[in-house]
């Protein structure tokens, strides 16, 4: 799965909310959060030069510790964010790409910083509801092989993605999802409907009580967790 780097094309069809400032890797590092791609670029990439700005989608491109190009791009909160940013990666060249984000735990066990890697997500989310026309959409097998590999403590397993951050309505076919997010299902349905791999590995960032309370993690575990989460989706990729 390693990677080379892909020049921005120019036509008449050039990406219209990514503007390319550097060379896109064929492997991508998907965070939703602009600021963590920062820190993961200046964690795990060798020489990262800034890819991308424009609309506060920060992305970066350098070089991973197996000395092959890799880009980190943020994707932005929710669904239809993800799915323009993946799109357009898409369209320049990106051949694989892991979602490294964050999630709230829903399964027993799960405690703040827990890794969680999706093999499949329930759609109760509108944008990959359009685009997968289904239930349930799935990671790509390989690459999530691979990423349970390089954490083996993480959990595995269906997860949930939804719209709303607050407030979110659970269907009763999530019973068996271990966390919920807004991204993954529909960069999975991207990435089926395009032939590129796509994967996901979550970093638990909050929990609930029986009460419906919720304890959110703080800044500095959660970037570590995000670093682990990040080294991990590399190994993957460089399998």
């Amino acid at each position: 799965m390693r990677g080379s780097l892909k020049s921005p094309p120019v036509s008449h069809s050039d990406p219209i909310h990514l503007r390319p400032t550097a060379p896109l890797a064929e492997r991508v590092l998907l965070p939703g959060d602009p600021g963590r791609a920062l820190a993961l670029a200046q964690s795990l990439l060798k020489a990262p030069l800034m890819f991308n700005h424009h609309r506060g989608l920060w992305g970066y491109t350098g070089l991973a510790p197996d000395g092959e190009p890799l880009t980190i791009q943020s994707t932005g909160m929710g669904g239809p964010s993800a799915a323009i940013v993946l799109s357009e990666l898409v369209a320049m060249g990106a051949a694989s790409a892991i979602r490294v984000g964050s999630c709230g735990a829903l399964a027993p066990g799960l405690a703040l910083g827990d890794l969680v890697i999706a093999t499949e997500s329930i759609c109760a989310d509108g944008t990959s509801r359009a685009l997968a026309g289904k239930d349930r959409v799935a990671a790509d097998p390989g690459l999530t092989e691979a990423l349970a590999h390089e954490a083996p403590s993480a959990r595995t397993g269906a997860i949930v993605s939804v719209d709303l951050f607050y407030d979110a309505r659970l269907p009763p076919e999530a019973d068996d999802a271990l966390a919920v997010e807004m991204e993954a299902a529909t960069l999975f349905a991207i990435g089926a409907s395009t032939g590129v791999l796509v994967a996901c590995i979550l970093a638990v960032s909050d929990t609930f009580d029986a009460a419906g309370g919720r304890e959110r993690i703080g800044d500095e575990p959660l970037l570590g967790a995000a670093e682990a989460s990040g080294a991990a989706a590399i190994g993957a990729l460089s399998r």
